[in-house]
């Protein structure tokens, strides 16, 4: 596997262009854009403070700069750098800000979650969404970039706001049967919206475009709920993650889960692949070190447990990641309490494939957009990756000197990008099978 030089970062903000063709680095104010190809400077722009949140068009030729000290988005145009764009929420202030699907306007939401604005680059004109509900993210783009649903908080209820995104007109609005709204999630071909409840209560219920309702799920009561939500990308299944430590899984033809599984204390060889990592401190390494690597177990082995503190507002317990493969034939779980261990489930058999027991607790994890292929980091000078045919550990070139907490995809796949917290390095691994035309 080849790795690129490492190129300095402010807070970890990197991202890769969506036509794949450049990546942006920021250091302090200025924003730094590379082409892939060469990795050479292809433009530096200078903002007015420092930079706390960058993001892409989809269309890659523009790229917005927030600046939350000074309630500041600064937008710039890659084939044209005398052309230059500020909106200023002045004293709303400014807590976030999403670009939308078009490309041409941009999301800003104010401080206290008081309204989100709709910022039109090409016509000038300013939109305002009222009552946004002070979530994470209060609303939510269908993945053909056609509408946004909203969640919004009225008159002590929940409710949902679908609007056009070709004219940010509302094309319906209804009430969500929950107590708590926490999440709102698209399915893949935006036919469904799948809506859940806070931690508190166990309740998910789907809806269609136009407010219809046509499940609740609902496993337990009287005990932490919901904590993670996944819709498979051929939209046949959503996972739901839950703090009791299990995955249910429901079906796109009744709605209701038709299998469960479980992150169990002990695991057996003779059920799945068992891979451990041998603890690479054991013997000192230079650039590949020989004790960077796996162990097939071949006994029965206890998972290793973190302790659950109890005064904890947030518990470290229940399913913290989920995400399924991009053809949607395996899943990857990590359990919260189990942390040093990945979960990775055969969906067309409905059972656990393998299990990865990492010397150290998984920070991030990520599947290649084209094959089934999954990379994890440990907040460690190393990266893992699994497949069908094994695992594998790699540890960076010793000049690196990068303690990996995130990992990012190439759009394309053939390379990824290892993001610490002051500096990024690219790594090339090996197809598995011929490149996509």
């Amino acid at each position: 596997m080849d790795f690129s030089e490492v190129f300095k970062l402010t807070s970890g903000i990197f991202a890769f262009s969506p036509d794949g063709l450049y990546l942006a680095t920021c250091t302090q104010f200025r924003l730094v854009i590379r082409e892939l190809t060469s990795l050479q400077i292809h433009n530096v722009f200078n903002c007015l403070d420092s930079i706390d949140k960058i993001e892409w068009s989809s269309d890659s030729k523009l790229i917005f700069c927030a600046l939350y000290k000074r309630s500041v988005v600064q937008i710039w145009y890659l084939d044209d750098t005398d052309w230059k764009c500020k909106i200023d929420e002045g004293s709303a202030g400014l807590i976030d800000t999403f670009w939308s699907p078009d490309s041409r306007h941009i999301l800003t939401v104010s401080q206290f979650h008081l309204r989100v604005t709709v910022w039109s680059l090409t016509g000038k004109t300013v939109s305002y969404i009222k009552y946004p509900k002070p979530l994470k993210r209060p609303f939510e783009f269908s993945h053909d970039g056609k509408y946004l649903a909203v969640a919004e908080r009225r008159d002590c209820q929940d409710h949902i706001s679908v609007l056009d995104c070709e004219n940010w007109k509302l094309i319906k609005h209804f009430k969500a049967d929950t107590d708590d709204l926490q999440g709102i999630l698209w399915s893949p071909d935006g036919a469904y919206l799948a809506l859940w409840e806070s931690s508190l209560k166990y309740k998910v219920v789907i809806y269609t475009l136009d407010g219809r309702c046509l499940a609740s799920f609902s496993a337990y009561e009287w005990a932490l709920g919901v904590r993670t939500v996944a819709w498979s990308p051929s939209c046949q299944f959503l996972a739901i993650g839950s703090y009791d430590q299990k995955v249910r899984v429901l079906n796109h033809l009744t709605w209701s889960c038709f299998v469960t599984l479980e992150h169990p204390l002990t695991v057996s060889p003779s059920k799945c692949v068992v891979y451990k990592e041998i603890d690479p401190q054991q013997e000192r390494s230079h650039i590949y070190s020989a004790q960077s690597r796996y162990e097939i177990v071949t006994e029965k082995t206890d998972i290793p447990l973190s302790e659950i503190d109890p005064d904890r507002v947030d518990p470290q317990l229940g399913v913290s990641m989920i995400g399924f493969s991009h053809d949607s034939s395996f899943l990857f779980t990590v359990n919260a309490n189990m942390p040093r261990v990945v979960w990775i489930w055969d969906m067309s058999k409905f059972q656990l494939n393998s299990v990865l027991i990492q010397s150290h607790p998984v920070r991030d994890a990520a599947w290649d957009p084209y094959e089934n292929r999954l990379a994890l980091c440990c907040t460690s000078n190393k990266l893992y990756m699994w497949s069908q045919a094994g695992s594998l550990a790699v540890q960076l070139p010793a000049e690196a000197r990068l303690h990996v907490k995130r990992i990012l995809w190439h759009p394309s796949g053939q390379c990824l990008a290892l993001v610490g917290p002051d500096s990024v390095c690219l790594a090339f691994p090996q197809r598995m099978q011929k490149d996509i035309s």
